[in-house]
């Protein structure tokens, strides 16, 4: 484990001393996570201005949901986008058969080779949002330390989702269509599910689990959420995770390097 976290920190460095020559763009990804988090207030504004409510949800409570999708957001940013991203660019230039030469496992490295500060905007702002709206509400140190833990199921099923399509590029080399596609519909998880039609909400929690990574941590932060549905959270990101680990494996079963 020592010896895996040492990799990961000269990673890190590495990378964030190179995105660092190009400081305007720290400035650029603010003001964009600016605009896309005023775009969202807005969105949510024009539901609740006339006194309409998602059923059971205030406009405080709506704001804790928003808080924690602009984390995940700045989460994929920061982490997922630049590393599961780049499966594919590596499959179609061949330059996968380095990742595999290498003394560690290559899910590791490819999950964790590069890191990304033009996330870090997102994930201040939605911070700041959640503090602000959880003040409101009296939410207290315990509530936000007990929704931490459906909310790294959360991010650990979505890390999985995402690593099991970047692998598809073994057989298929371009899909970078499919990434956005999910990125797409995890904007869903912006709102609370009650704003979503039956036959939505049960797409976005048993088909892409969208309701685990944004109203399930919130509803645990508000106090009310029901136990079923943190373990549920639990046991689909240790399942994901699992099945990922399999995939790989029997996807690289059919990678052709470029030197055979």
């Amino acid at each position: 484990m020592k010896r895996y976290l040492d990799v990961l920190r000269l990673l890190w460095s590495a990378a964030i001393a190179a995105e660092l020559e190009y400081r305007v763009n720290f400035v650029l990804a603010t003001l964009t996570s600016l605009g896309n988090l005023a775009g969202s207030l807005f969105g949510l504004f024009l539901f609740y201005r006339t006194g309409y409510t998602f059923a059971g949800w205030s406009w405080q409570e709506a704001l804790v949901v928003l808080g924690i999708f602009t984390v995940l957001q700045g989460f994929s940013s920061t982490f997922l986008a630049p590393n599961l991203n780049s499966i594919v660019q590596l499959v179609q230039q061949g330059t996968l058969d380095f990742v595999l030469l290498k003394p560690i496992s290559s899910q590791f490295w490819l999950s964790g080779h590069t890191i990304s500060p033009w996330g870090v905007p997102d994930l201040i702002f939605g911070g700041i949002l959640i503090v602000y709206a959880g003040g409101q509400l009296g939410i207290t140190v315990s509530d936000y330390l007990l929704s931490a833990i459906p909310l790294l199921f959360g991010l650990a099923s979505l890390y999985s989702l995402w690593f099991m399509l970047g692998a598809t590029s073994i057989w298929f080399v371009k899909i970078y269509n499919v990434t956005e596609v999910l990125r797409g519909l995890l904007e869903a998880g912006r709102y609370p599910m009650v704003a979503y039609p039956t036959a939505y909400r049960f797409f976005f929690t048993f088909v892409v689990p969208v309701a685990f990574l944004t109203t399930v941590p919130a509803e645990a932060m508000l106090g009310r959420v029901q136990l079923g549905w943190v373990i549920g959270a639990g046991v689909l990101a240790i399942a994901l995770l699992f099945i990922a680990r399999s995939f790989w494996g029997f996807a690289l079963r059919f990678y052709t390097s470029a030197s055979s």
